[in-house]
């Protein structure tokens, strides 16, 4: 107890940073699943991406083993639909936020018909995604489905939805293209 008191309380601080920083460094996330043999896309994982195909969201989900292959091959593809979901409403969260910045609310959240607009518009879009890959791992028997749904179709529902707002579908038409490639380069 008295050797503790002695010692300088530069010397303990210095002792616990080193420590933080030993573990921090040891702690690394990935998001490269790094499966041998695996198609890109299982290793990547859900994405925006753009590429010579367009502005794609794509959805990655997996399924264990199940008693039915095809169960297993159906729950991988809802939830490859439930990731495609979950990126397409993020990028929609982040169009109505722009929208809000831009009409000068002063950074108030989106109204709740937006809202609401996106909830139905996420659901609608999903319904013309497509699966257009899957792939089944020998070793551990995990079957990984890939779901694609193209920005045109997004601007394309957009377009026909009647009771949208419309100051929102128009910024939508005009800054859609320029909020996903910035959330396709990681700007978001």
């Amino acid at each position: 107890m008295r050797i503790i008191r002695n010692i300088p309380a530069i010397c303990i601080v210095i002792a616990a940073t080193f420590l933080l920083l030993a573990c921090a460094g040891q702690t690394r996330v990935e998001s490269n699943m790094h499966i041998k043999g695996a198609p890109d896309w299982v290793n990547e994982g859900t994405a925006i991406l753009k590429n010579k195909k367009g502005r794609l969201f794509h959805g990655v989900g997996s399924a264990p083993p199940m008693g039915d292959r095809s169960l297993q091959t159906d729950t991988a593809d809802n939830r490859a639909r439930a990731a495609l979901a979950r990126i397409l409403t993020s990028y929609m969260e982040i169009v109505s936020s722009d929208y809000t910045h831009a009409e000068g609310d002063g950074g108030a959240a989106p109204d709740q018909s937006i809202t609401r607009q996106i909830d139905n518009i996420t659901r609608v879009n999903l319904t013309g995604s497509r699966i257009i890959g899957r792939w089944r791992d020998k070793k551990t028997g995990i079957v990984y489905a890939i779901a694609e749904l193209d920005m045109k179709q997004v601007k394309d529902t957009l377009k026909g939805v009647k009771d949208m707002n419309e100051g929102f579908r128009d910024y939508v038409a005009t800054h859609g293209d320029n909020i996903f490639d910035r959330m396709a380069r990681g700007g978001e």
